[in-house]
């Protein structure tokens, strides 16, 4: 099983919430947790705008730890369609959905993971498995 972090996930991990390091210590060995890239890109836009300063570094290296240990997936050419599927559906039934939410569920489709959020967003999209870690 591939388990997805979006980027509220990520963010919990980060913050050491306990529940989060708990349900990661159960994971089994055949297991993979994982983010893609736009999450990457979300948590580094984050630091990104924060000012220098020692928080900034703090949020910096926790960070560089996660990713070290965390693998991100790379974009699969069916991501692609699935965007598609899913923004279609989203729009059908008068659904928003962020931009960046699209495209992390639709990697977490493409990989046939389960994507561990907190983002109850993510409700309601077909065929999209969904964890909060949480809780």
């Amino acid at each position: 099983m591939i388990y997805l972090l979006d980027t509220s996930a990520f963010s919990e991990l980060m913050r050491e919430h306990p529940a989060m390091d708990a349900h990661l210590a159960t994971v089994g060995e055949l297991d993979q947790v994982a983010i893609c890239p736009i999450v990457r890109g979300e948590i580094c836009f984050g630091l990104a705008r924060l000012p220098p300063g020692q928080r900034r570094q703090a949020l910096e290296t926790k960070v560089a730890e996660l990713l070290a240990t965390i693998p991100c997936e790379p974009i699969l050419e069916t991501v692609g369609d699935h965007y598609a599927n899913v923004k279609l559906a989203r729009q059908t039934k008068g659904l928003a959905l962020d931009e960046n939410d699209l495209w992390i569920a639709a990697s977490a489709l493409a990989l046939d993971a389960t994507l561990v959020t907190r983002d109850t967003d993510f409700q309601h999209i077909d065929g999209l498995r969904l964890e909060d870690w949480t809780k």
